[in-house]
């Protein structure tokens, strides 16, 4: 196991110098750049412009500029904020907190909403309820983030008034309801396709367990069929799920973005899609390569937590 994981780390961090360099190169070969925000109020000579350049180290060459930025990366240092001059680290952790609290709130909610409709689709294979939840999962599935979210805030926030348009909290009351109340509607949207994958996912694990030969074994002892489901289909139904939950991550931090963008949310996303307006690229780096390792990060763990759940996955990850 301890080989496995080594290996995985190494890939892992081939992978991310891959994706900083891509992504380092995109940032600074598109047109514009970092100085046109500054270009843009039209007070500014050429000079001015090249100053500011000098300061900032745009004047180097691209490939100087990305090992000196990796180089400082690697010693925790990842730069400046162009837009307000603070370390990039204390701008991602100022965001993190809220994005955190948006995604785990509807993963919980997606896990088990959705778990309990694959199970319940599962068990009544073909029925009413089954043929809706199909229908359902495929519509969410269909549905674009943004236009749910628009819809949520039309409707509840517009039309019914039950709901905020947006934030994290209302001005001068943080309070724990006031935070849920605001917390309903980004959760809502969010989980949406998350609960139509837990859903599909579900429904076809619980479907292959149920037809195992331990589960007519068990029918055939007579042991309650309610005994049967909990103890044995369900248990063993749920352990493909932790890959699933891994591997979801990156769904999960993509409708993220535009969640917290259509209902200003002050998380990760908004900041991502802020700085790549304001072309603050330190920023814009600083939340990719943190994503790209929380992506990797998630993958690994859902492996490490599936050979833990099922030993006899344990020989083939050595």
């Amino acid at each position: 196991m301890s080989s496995y994981v080594i290996r995985r780390l190494l890939q892992g961090a081939g992978l991310l110098l891959l994706v900083s360099m891509i992504g380092f190169a995109i940032l600074h070969l598109a047109p514009g750049g970092p100085l046109s925000q500054f270009a843009a109020g039209g007070d500014m000579t050429q000079e001015d412009l090249d100053r500011v350049a000098a300061q900032l180290g745009l004047d180097r060459p691209l490939p100087i500029q990305y090992l000196d930025w990796l180089w400082r990366m690697l010693q925790g240092d990842w730069g400046l904020s162009y837009r307000d001059q603070q370390p990039v680290l204390s701008v991602i952790g100022s965001h993190l907190g809220a994005t955190l609290e948006l995604m785990l709130t509807s993963t919980l909610l997606a896990m088990m909403i959705g778990a309990w409709v694959g199970i319940l689709g599962a068990i009544r294979r073909y029925s009413l309820f089954d043929g809706f939840a199909t229908i359902g999962a495929m519509i969410a599935l269909s549905i674009p983030t943004f236009w749910f979210g628009l819809v949520v805030i039309y409707v509840f926030s517009v039309g019914l008034g039950w709901l905020p348009s947006g934030n994290r909290y209302t001005i001068g009351d943080e309070s724990l309801a006031n935070r849920v109340h605001h917390l309903i509607g980004p959760c809502m949207v969010l989980a949406l396709v998350s609960t139509a994958v837990w859903s599909r996912y579900m429904r076809s694990s619980m479907l292959d367990v149920i037809h195992q030969d331990y589960i007519r074994t068990a029918r055939s002892k007579g042991i309650p069929e309610r005994r049967i489901l909990i103890h044995h289909a369900v248990r063993n139904a749920l352990l493909p799920m932790i890959t699933i939950t891994g591997l979801h991550l990156p769904t999960l931090l993509s409708g993220a973005l535009v969640t917290e963008t259509v209902f200003t949310w002050p998380g990760m996303g908004r900041l991502f899609l802020d700085s790549i307006n304001y072309r603050d690229y330190p920023v814009v780096m600083g939340i990719l390569m943190f994503t790209a390792v929380l992506v990797l990060l998630g993958s690994l763990l859902a492996d490490l937590l599936y050979n833990v759940a099922d030993p006899r996955l344990g020989a083939n990850a050595t």
